[in-house]
């Protein structure tokens, strides 16, 4: 079993609102000291696995229990903290509507599989936050790419990993497929 110092339950709450209060409770402890983030959401791991590393807290890893996913926090020392950063080149949703059938863009849906399927951007590329590092040969580091998530937070971080690789036109869509109006097309 392992230690923690505090648990935070976030079961039923769906992406941002597992952030937001790991956000809050991580202020709750002391440096060194481990966090649990208790969640069903299954775009929390990649979310917590991305915040941890843009903030230089460290990521332990996830236990699966049933329905319940068991994250590891361990805070960082302000020597080892980083300042929280946001991804400065954004797009509104009109914006994006405005650029569909008009302009060659390659919009990147960094969704779980299970909220891709049920609604997306027409002829959006599928690849989950949790996956982008290892499948970033899937994207042309040329092309003009729109990230999309449901309200703009991993598309935030994901926009980020793609240009610290070096791509070079990256977009962040906000506030993303929450408040997406345009066509949608599902499985």
């Amino acid at each position: 079993m392992i230690k923690t110092d505090k648990v935070l339950d976030a079961k039923g709450l769906a992406c941002p609102m597992p952030i937001v209060k790991t956000k809050k409770a991580i202020g709750e402890v002391e440096p060194g000291q481990v966090l649990e983030i208790q969640a069903t959401d299954k775009g929390s791991t990649a979310d917590l696995q991305a915040w941890a590393k843009s903030t230089g807290h460290q990521y332990l890893g996830t236990k699966e229990e049933g329905d319940v996913l068991k994250h590891y926090l361990r805070k960082a020392s302000e020597a080892e903290t980083k300042e929280e950063s946001s991804y400065p080149h954004v797009i509104n949703n009109d914006e994006l509507k405005t650029k569909l059938g008009n302009e060659d863009i390659v919009v990147l849906d960094v969704r779980e599989p299970a909220e891709y399927a049920f609604s997306r951007i027409p002829g959006a590329k599928s690849i989950p936050l949790g996956e982008l590092e290892e499948r970033m040969s899937e994207l042309n580091e040329e092309d003009n790419i729109h990230v999309v998530c449901r309200t703009g937070n991993r598309s935030d971080r994901a926009a980020q990993i793609l240009s610290e690789k070096g791509y070079k036109n990256v977009l962040n869509v906000v506030p993303g497929m929450s408040e997406w109006d345009g066509e949608t097309e599902n499985d």
